[in-house]
């Protein structure tokens, strides 16, 4: 008799996939999951036809530094990769994985995690028009949690003290550094209660409504003067 416990399926992860040494390639985007692709030679068969390879991808790397991937579970979720052949890795390769390095947040969380070194973006609980923080942490005091609390304490200054519990969007309570997820976003909480509030909207810049001017009672005199006015109107001119 099984013991009740369900498992749950990993999360699927999309990942950019750029041409090794092409810098015309602008990246296809990849859905990677275990139920989609079983083995990690399923994952280079899909990549060599979908990217148009001249020849079969026999190998992923990262972007930066060319670090070699080679298994599913080593993808990062939101990260951009090069693929290639037999072929060495080519820096600078892929048309538009340069730009991301060190622009977009994907392209920074890609880097970092060659580093060893996490980020997250941190709101204040409760706090809708201060900006979120970047959290930056490396290895050694992800394993040391009161340091990351402190960290969080100085970062956030919080007007209810120090944080004292790190939650996730939904509420739920991180409570060591392997829980904490490259990338993700957080909320610093003290110890007042999580307040669930659309914390995304602050990473919206908000819209501006152009109202139509309409001109003023002089101005509309003017123009109906103009059109009801038979004569046309000569200036003066001295003789």
């Amino acid at each position: 008799m099984s013991s009740g416990t369900v498992a749950v399926a990993p999360v699927a992860k999309n990942v950019m996939v750029y041409r090794n040494g092409d810098p015309f390639f602008h990246g296809r985007k990849f859905v990677v999951s275990h139920r989609r692709f079983l083995t990690f030679e399923a994952f280079l068969n899909e990549v060599t036809s979908t990217i148009h390879a001249p020849t079969a991808i026999r190998s992923i790397y990262t972007p930066r530094h060319g670090h070699r991937v080679s298994d599913l579970g080593e993808l990062q979720n939101g990260c951009q990769y090069v693929a290639g052949g037999f072929e060495r890795f080519k820096s600078g390769g892929g048309g538009g994985v340069q730009g991301l390095l060190g622009k977009g947040p994907e392209g920074r969380t890609c880097f970092l995690t060659e580093l060893n070194v996490s980020q997250a973006i941190v709101f204040r609980n409760g706090d809708l028009l201060s900006p979120p923080f970047r959290l930056i942490l490396n290895k050694s005091t992800l394993q040391e949690w009161s340091a990351v609390l402190s960290i969080l304490s100085i970062k956030a200054n919080l007007r209810t003290g120090a944080v004292r519990r790190l939650c996730k969007l939904n509420g739920d309570a991180v409570s060591t550094g392997e829980d904490l997820v490259s990338g993700n976003y957080y909320v610093a909480v003290g110890l007042e209660k999580y307040k669930d509030l659309p914390y995304f909207e602050l990473l919206v810049p908000p819209k501006i409504t152009h109202q139509p001017t309409r001109p003023s009672p002089l101005l509309r005199g003017c123009v109906h003067a103009a059109k009801t006015c038979s004569v046309p109107l000569v200036p003066n001119i001295a003789l």
